[in-house]
């Protein structure tokens, strides 16, 4: 890059941050605060916590079931929490496991153990006891701060090796060691800092397979300025995060948030009317969801929706899978155009987002590509494919991971890195995810990639969701299998529904089987399991 191009580059990132009003009148001696606390902080993935701390002390940082808390609160309750750590009879724990929902506990245990380096290793609240083991064992945990309704599992994962175990949250109180009870202990302390910058080990969230541990270290300015340039974020204004904190997507909106200084409100579970309330109570300007919160808000009866306003929103913010179109068009046709979507990668970071015009013209399109990201659409033999061509997604960025903690790494191609799915760019430069490379099925020979065929069972007045995958046959090679979730009162039948595919897909792309169900399996940030209706499919052929 030139001097020219650099020059460029910081002159529009001030200009970024000037409109989202993080760089606003303030004395210089602040400014030279909140310098020395990111300075403290190794330039962290808690920095942002830090700096606010400086910035607006005593205004709200954090709204949970249990209160309000002070960016002051936040920071001397993590400071306390830290020095604990490294007081823990075992000594200071290298590598911590946080299994929490969304709440202050969750929080402060991150700021904490980014203050004394210790690697967080984010874990999933669904696991069962054995994946758990497995994953700890792998990353070296030596401390796991957990919720109480957890405990089952975290015992049976640490049992007989010696990890600490530390309750964040508790409905009673209890005895042992608490995360709470650990602050009050060392209330008015400073950790001993750290020397090396905290890593943060975010589990991908495939739907098969084992979970890989991704090591994260934090990305640039560069990264703050295409997101402010994309998404009207402002300094210092309610965000509602219901999004999984432990997710990628959850943690980095959580992380940004705190950078900008933006009151975090937030709840232990996801409650589509709770949501709606919140909005409108703390007056937020921003919502982090996943996709299926917005299945959930939409599906409320139509006189709870009109309860609430969310006439404060200007974003609405999701990421982790697909999003159904027409409940994007529905909700942005009653909360206004607010909706973002972003298609983001555990090993890559931010690689495109939709604006609320694109998904007018596109409810479907992951958007185009985040500054500082290039997207190609390659074939097998790596040639790169045109406007409207299916292909495998290579992105490069400089917010690509250090690597899985196993040592092992993504595919890549001339400095690309393969996202793992499949897609295809407009003429216009947006990007579509087909599905993942692993999804395609190959049946008599034909390729048939799901999102297809699921598109096509949704458009039918009679069906909300469905998802297909493929099934072992021996005279195909493999048959299609759909799973439905139909509208309420509908009527429709498996016959009638393959009948509708037939009339407008190939032959070849109608499902032989179609079960109906009151619910597809979902994974906590929505995604399909596919794995569960493999197996169901698979129990049914028995």
């Amino acid at each position: 890059m030139g001097l020219t191009d650099r020059i460029g580059g910081a002159l529009g990132l001030f200009d970024a941050m000037r409109r989202a009003r993080l760089i606003a009148p303030m004395r210089p001696d602040k400014y030279v605060r909140i310098a020395a606390a990111m300075r403290r902080e190794n330039m962290g993935i808690t920095s942002g916590f830090a700096s606010a701390a400086q910035r607006c002390p005593d205004l709200p940082g954090l709204v949970d079931e249990l209160g309000t808390l002070t960016w002051r609160q936040i920071d001397q309750r993590s400071d306390a929490l830290a020095a604990a750590l490294q007081a823990l009879p075992g000594g200071q724990p290298e590598v911590i496991g946080i299994m929490a929902r969304n709440h202050r506990g969750f929080v402060e245990s991150l700021i904490a153990a980014n203050r004394i380096g210790a690697d967080v290793l984010l874990l999933n609240t669904s696991f069962a006891g054995p994946a758990l083991a497995e994953v700890v064992e792998r990353e070296g945990v030596q401390a796991v701060i957990y919720d109480e309704e957890f405990a089952a599992t975290v015992d049976r994962a640490a049992e007989g090796t010696g990890i600490a175990r530390i309750v964040a949250w508790a409905d009673q109180p209890r005895d042992g060691l608490t995360v709470e009870s650990m602050i009050a202990t060392h209330t008015g302390r400073h950790p001993e800092r750290a020397r090396s910058t905290s890593r943060v080990i975010l589990l991908t969230s495939g739907t098969t397979g084992s979970p890989k541990g991704a090591k994260h270290s934090g990305g640039g300015p560069e990264i703050l300025g295409a997101i402010l340039r994309r998404t009207p974020w402002r300094a210092e204004e309610p965000v509602v995060i219901v999004a999984p904190m432990f997710h990628a997507w959850g943690f980095s909106q959580l992380a940004f948030a705190a950078s900008l200084a933006c009151p975090i409100v937030t709840r232990r579970r996801f409650d589509p009317e709770a949501t709606l309330a919140l909005v409108d109570e703390h007056r937020a300007t921003g919502l982090i969801v996943v996709p299926v919160m917005f299945d959930r808000i939409m599906e409320l009866p139509d006189e709870v929706r009109a309860r609430y306003s969310g006439r404060t929103l200007r974003f609405a913010a999701a990421s982790g899978s697909r999003m159904r179109p027409d409940v994007v068009t529905a909700f942005m046709d009653q909360f206004g155009d607010v909706i973002y979507n972003n298609y983001n990668a555990t090993e890559a970071g931010m690689i495109a987002t939709a604006t609320p015009a694109d998904l007018r013209v596109a409810p479907d399109t992951a958007g185009k590509p985040a500054e500082g990201t290039e997207i190609r659409i390659l074939d097998p033999e790596f040639r790169e494919l045109p406007a409207g061509e299916t292909g495998s997604i290579f992105v490069r960025n400089s917010t690509q991971f250090d690597g899985y903690t196993s040592g092992s790494t993504k595919d890549f191609h001339d400095g690309f890195m393969s996202s793992g799915d499949v897609g295809y760019l407009d003429e216009a430069g947006r990007l579509f995810v087909v599905g993942r490379d692993d999804e395609m099925i190959v049946s008599g020979g034909e390729n048939v990639y799901p999102i297809e065929v699921e598109k096509t069972l949704t458009t039918h007045s009679e069906v909300a969701e469905a998802s297909v995958i493929g099934v072992d046959d021996e005279q195909y090679g493999q048959r299609l299998a759909a799973f439905v979730v139909l509208t309420p009162g509908a009527s429709v039948t498996p016959e009638e529904l393959k009948q509708y595919v037939r009339e407008n897909l190939a032959n070849y792309k109608v499902p032989r089987d179609i079960t109906v169900l009151d619910e597809l399996p979902r994974n906590s940030t929505g995604k399909i399991l596919r794995r569960d209706l493999q197996t169901r499919a698979a129990d049914a052929q028995a």
